[in-house]
């Protein structure tokens, strides 16, 4: 999958096009993808890879639209310890992502 994330992400460079990087940096406790897993986000919105799916990824979702407007990079904690009602956070543990854009 790496591979194909490092595909997508010099295709945008290539078409002069910032892209985030999303890298789950680190977990603890159950969470549905493990330290590495990578998702690319697009100007568009559009995104390639998953960092988990669910409330989750649509929070980091959201966090790397905000970096490519500011180009901040920045740790993004995505706690799934706390059940809501009817959502997703089932896993019972903490992700922090690191969203960086590249250019």
């Amino acid at each position: 999958m790496n591979e194909e994330i490092f595909r997508e992400i010099q295709t945008a460079l290539d078409h002069e096009e910032p892209v985030v990087l999303a890298t789950v940096a680190r977990t603890r406790g159950s969470t549905p993808r493990k330290t590495g897993a990578k998702m690319v986000v697009r100007s568009d919105g559009s995104f390639f890879g998953t960092i988990g799916g669910g409330c989750g990824e649509a929070e980091v979702w959201q966090e790397a639209m905000e970096v490519l407007e500011d180009g901040s990079p920045r740790i993004v904690t995505v706690d799934l310890t706390e059940p809501t009602d009817g959502e997703d956070k089932i896993c019972g543990g903490v992700m922090d992502v690191f969203v960086e854009r590249l250019t």
